[in-house]
C-alpha cells in the first residue's frame, strides 16, 4: 500500500466493521481512531468528550491524525467528528484516499440501538438526521470516493475491498 485509506462518515456507518474486515483479509494494518483514543487514555469516547469537552477532545483527534499520516499506510476509520475539521481534511488528503461510507438513517438508527451507542442514542432521532443533514456536505465535499453502504454488510465488505484494492 502506498497510501492511506481515510474512511470517513456517521457514527454507524460501517467505518470500523469494515475497514477491520476489509484489512484482516488484505493483510494490511488498521487503526480505529475512536479505539485507539479509548486504549490510550482510559475512557471511551463519551467519557472523554464529556470530561474535557468538545475541543479537546477534537484537539486529541488532530494530534492522533498528525502522528498516523507518518506511519505504515492501512485502513483508518475515523471518528464521526474528524472531518469537520479543515485541517483534518486536510491532513487526510494529503496523506491518503479518503472514503466516504455512506449509510441510510435507518440502518444508522438500528445499528446505534444495536451497538449500543449511549452518546448518540440517547439523542433520537431528530437530533441525528440534524447531525447527519449538518455533516453530510462536509463529508461528501472532503471524499474523493463515496461508498453506499445501504445493501447489507456483505455488500459493503465487497465495495470497500474493491476500493482499497483499485486505490491503495
Amino acid at each position: 500500500m502506498e497510501r492511506h485509506i481515510f474512511l470517513v462518515g456517521m457514527p454507524g456507518s460501517g467505518k470500523s466493521a469494515l475497514g477491520r474486515r476489509v484489512a484482516q483479509k488484505l493483510q494490511i494494518p488498521y487503526l480505529d481512531t475512536d479505539v485507539y483514543l479509548t486504549e490510550t487514555t482510559g475512557m471511551n469516547t463519551a467519557q472523554l468528550y464529556t470530561t474535557f469537552g468538545e475541543q479537546a477532545f477534537r484537539d486529541g483527534e488532530t494530534r492522533l491524525l498528525q502522528q498516523l499520516v507518518n506511519a505504515t499506510p492501512g485502513i483508518i476509520s475515523t471518528g464521526g467528528g474528524v472531518c469537520l475539521r479543515e485541517e483534518n481534511r486536510r491532513l487526510m488528503r494529503n496523506h491518503g484516499l479518503i472514503v466516504l461510507i455512506d449509510r441510510p438513517i435507518d440502518d444508522i438508527m438500528l445499528d446505534i440501538r444495536a451497538e449500543k451507542r449511549p452518546f448518540l442514542a440517547q439523542k433520537g432521532r431528530e437530533e441525528i438526521e440534524r447531525i447527519y443533514n449538518e455533516r453530510m456536505p462536509i463529508y461528501k465535499s472532503a471524499a474523493d470516493v463515496v461508498m453506499d453502504n445501504g445493501n447489507g454488510f456483505h455488500n459493503g465488505l465487497a465495495s470497500l475491498e474493491e476500493i482499497v484494492r483499485r486505490y491503495a
